[in-house]
């Protein structure tokens, strides 16, 4: 009898830690974790709803139109006859209104050679013209520029004819054009120094008394005025 106690007593104290055991392997809604003693695992913090900024270039907010005013000198070698020029040194101005890279130009010219062909008379070109202007690079210091200019001029002086007569003074005044291009040298954002040169013909009296097209070659170098925010890239 006191050996079947014994045995009783055996299984009972031996059964007791298996149940206890098998219970937080169940579904009794205790995590594992917790019925071990280790702490619980913090909760995954939430995803910002931003993405990081990213370092770069801003970019260039959008220009206006703005006006550039231009004044300087101005040379123009133009052909006497069909073997000699003649240099004329003068003043130019102009005007642009556009963007950046696209505008319309109007060009005023004057210039002036003094005792043509030792007669003390002078010769002039006088000329007015307009036409697109078109930048096809910017950088930071500098740009470059093109245009086609049309309009007229008017042509004053002496004249060499053919029998070697001179005439003291002859006028003409006809359609023009010209086209070129050039840099700006920019001192600050609103004040540059522009050098170009330009392939320009108007009309005057030729040797026999014949009004025909002359071609010249005209270059200035003129300050320019910026009115307003130029876009200007840096390199």
């Amino acid at each position: 009898m006191r050996m079947l106690l014994c045995t009783v007593f055996c299984i009972l104290a031996c059964s007791a830690p298996a149940s206890a055991q098998s219970s937080f392997g169940g579904t009794s809604g205790v995590p594992p974790a917790a019925a071990s003693g280790a702490a619980p695992a913090a909760a995954a913090s939430p995803q910002p709803a931003f993405k990081p900024i990213r370092s770069g270039s801003p970019v260039a907010a959008a220009k206006s139109r703005a006006i550039e005013l231009g004044v300087g000198y101005s040379y123009v070698s133009q052909a006497e006859n069909q073997s000699k020029r003649l240099g004329l040194r003068g003043l130019d101005a102009s005007a642009t209104i556009g963007s950046s890279r696209l505008g319309i130009k109007a060009d005023v010219g004057y210039a002036q050679a003094s005792n043509v062909l030792g007669t003390g008379r002078h010769s002039v070109v006088f000329s007015y013209l307009a036409g697109p202007v078109f930048h096809p690079t910017m950088h930071r210091n500098f740009n470059t520029y093109v245009h086609a200019l049309v309009g007229g001029a008017k042509v004053g002086g002496p004249v060499l004819t053919s029998s070697g007569l001179i005439l003291l003074g002859g006028w003409a005044t006809g359609y023009a054009w010209a086209v070129g291009g050039g840099v700006e040298y920019w001192i600050t954002d609103s004040m540059a120094i522009r050098t170009g040169a330009d392939y320009m013909r108007t009309s005057f009296y030729d040797s026999s008394l014949v009004v025909r097209g002359q071609y010249n070659l005209k270059t200035t170098a003129a300050v320019v005025y910026y009115l307003g925010k130029r876009e200007r890239r840096r390199r």
